[in-house]
């Protein structure tokens, strides 16, 4: 009887984790304000920015090419079985802010443990920018181009990179997560 208490525990655990991560949507489909300070993500925001050129030169050169950017300076997921991530972030255009985005994503399978994480995608052309900014509930699929993920590279702006729609660079990763995608994130307006 003890070892099914224990597993009901667990599945009871990973459940509120899984949903601690990911936040409920309100009727118009936009992600809930609560808890919402625009200055403190702009500061957020900047010092994601300035954390990214200094770490990844390269990526100035991204940036100066991207039609705009969306950075999320802080990710974070968690998963015991049943898991999840959530996060802010601020689209960019020409360095000011024209829209604010939570990612969310919910995820069942073989997972363990929790990271927290911050990455920036580059619209590197005028259509994606405008896909991405059309859709509500846009999320990540395979035209995007991973200029740098937990591997240790460094990021890169070669023709390839900057050839396609989007880039993502992933950084500053904390905690101890098997597996890292950004694979499964739905993007959603923010109104503050």
């Amino acid at each position: 009887m003890k070892h099914y208490t224990r597993r009901a525990m667990a599945l009871a655990l990973a459940s509120v984790i899984g949903l601690a991560g990911c936040q409920m949507q309100n009727k118009d489909d936009q992600a809930p304000k609560q808890n919402f300070n625009p200055e403190k993500l702009e500061a957020r925001v900047d010092a994601t920015i300035g954390h990214m050129f200094q770490e990844f030169p390269g990526s100035r050169e991204i940036a100066a090419k991207a039609e705009a950017i969306l950075v999320m300076p802080l990710i974070t997921e968690a998963g015991v079985g049943f898991g999840g991530s959530f996060g802010r972030g601020a689209l960019r255009q020409n360095g000011q802010t024209v829209d604010y985005y939570s990612a969310a994503s919910g995820s069942f399978g073989l997972q363990f443990g929790a990271q927290q994480y911050a990455h920036v995608l580059f619209f590197m052309t005028e259509d994606a920018l405008e896909s991405f900014r059309e859709r509500e509930g846009w999320t990540v699929g395979a035209d995007v181009e991973y200029a740098f993920a937990n591997t240790g590279d460094g990021a890169r702006a070669d023709s390839n990179v900057t050839a396609s729609p989007i880039v993502a660079i992933l950084f500053a990763q904390a905690g101890l997560r098997i597996g890292f995608t950004l694979e499964g994130l739905k993007y959603t307006v923010v109104h503050p």
